[in-house]
């Protein structure tokens, strides 16, 4: 893989295997009664000191080459973890490629990338912003020992690796990989309007116009929901226990030919047909993850919206057959958006236990560039 050095993922892959969640180290699962958990390595078992771990870390921008950029500089808990942007912004001022995506009950998607299939666990994915090049985003390649070094020289690390990691009590590439992967498991979010109308029994949790728009988006005149189902609105989904996964990977007719740089599925699998293929978003907080697609081109769900009532916008040999234009009134748009809207957490986006832990005057955040 040309994200990272071989030798790096060996040493991650190293017993990753997928087993379900234990309900270990007192950490409690924030979940409504009506969500299953989702799965969980054997290796990397949940705790409530390993989340803690994990979110140090997360908002740590001495991970980075230069003490400038950490996981939260792209992923922002006011905007459900995304940061605002077309493409992420990496070390140096670099520009990705692609969209920062929610990270909004990340734990259930099977695969954690845009375009990858072989991105299934969020253990391995934490490789690609440590140490990717193409493009950089942390640029930490080739200063880990210094980066672990740093970060072990801290008080708060000496006591956390510790108290997460008993047999491992240091940073090192397993234990931080596996402490980010735990807090962003648990970021978990199922408490939205329509959350608490459709499976709290709450019938004035939506207006009028969200309860309309609920009847659009499910209408097959819009076919909104084929891809965009599920408890998740989107055709990714596993859970704890499942011996399946959903995976789902569509061509939007955004381009009538995908760029070098984000070519989407094909890039991995050199098959003709996954050009311009990406996975599908859940649509979870999206009202508060603009700009859409994966290349963020559309700056708002209007547009979106307007997007998929053309028909796609320039279209692709593999556009989604479900992408065939409708028609509709200014109102049943109103409605649709309004329905979107619903499913918008504000108890997720603004929970105190996502937030930045570091004092504002501490090196961890001092230098680091803001989402």
């Amino acid at each position: 893989m040309r994200h990272a050095a071989l030798g790096v993922v060996l040493a991650l892959l190293a017993g990753a295997v997928m087993a379900p969640a234990q309900a270990e180290g007192g950490f409690d699962w924030p979940l409504p009664d009506w969500m299953p958990r989702p799965p969980v390595p054997e290796d990397n078992p949940m705790s409530a000191v390993k989340v803690e771990l994990g979110r140090h870390l997360f908002y740590d921008a001495r991970l980075s080459g230069d003490g400038t950029v950490a996981c939260a500089s792209c992923h922002d808990p006011a905007r459900a973890f995304t940061d605002g942007r077309d493409r992420a912004v990496g070390i140096h001022g670099t520009v990705g490629n692609l969209n920062a995506p929610s990270l909004a009950n990340v734990a259930y998607l099977p695969v954690n990338a845009w375009a990858n299939p072989h991105m299934t666990s969020l253990e391995f994915q934490a490789l690609v912003p440590l140490f990717g090049d193409a493009p950089d985003e942390m640029g930490a390649t080739g200063q880990e020992s210094r980066i672990f070094a740093t970060l072990a020289t801290d008080p708060n690390y000496s006591r956390a690796f510790a108290a997460a990691f008993p047999d491992r009590p240091g940073p090192d590439l397993f234990t931080v990989t596996r402490a980010l992967a735990a807090f962003q498991r648990s970021l978990t979010s199922f408490d939205s309007p329509y959350d608490r109308f459709k499976y709290g029994g709450d019938l004035d949790a939506l207006s009028e116009a969200a309860k309309r728009g609920e009847q659009l988006f499910f209408d097959h005149r819009f076919e909104c929901y084929h891809c965009h189902q599920g408890v998740l609105f989107t055709d990714n989904f596993q859970r704890e226990g499942s011996p399946w996964v959903e995976t789902g990977f569509h061509n939007t007719g955004l381009y009538a030919d995908y760029p070098a740089t984000a070519p989407g599925r094909i890039e991995i699998t050199g098959e003709p047909g996954d050009a311009g293929l990406f996975r599908t978003p859940s649509l979870r907080n999206v009202a508060v993850t603009a700009p859409y697609m994966h290349d963020g081109s559309i700056a708002d769900l209007r547009g979106v919206l307007a997007h998929y009532a053309r028909g796609g916008r320039e279209g692709h040999a593999n556009q989604d057959g479900m992408i065939v234009g409708f028609q509709a009134s200014e109102a049943e748009i109103d409605d649709i958006l309004a329905f979107l809207n619903s499913l918008t957490d504000e108890t997720f986006l603004t929970n105190p236990a996502h937030a930045d832990p570091w004092p504002d005057d501490h090196l961890a955040r001092i230098n680091r560039a803001a989402p």
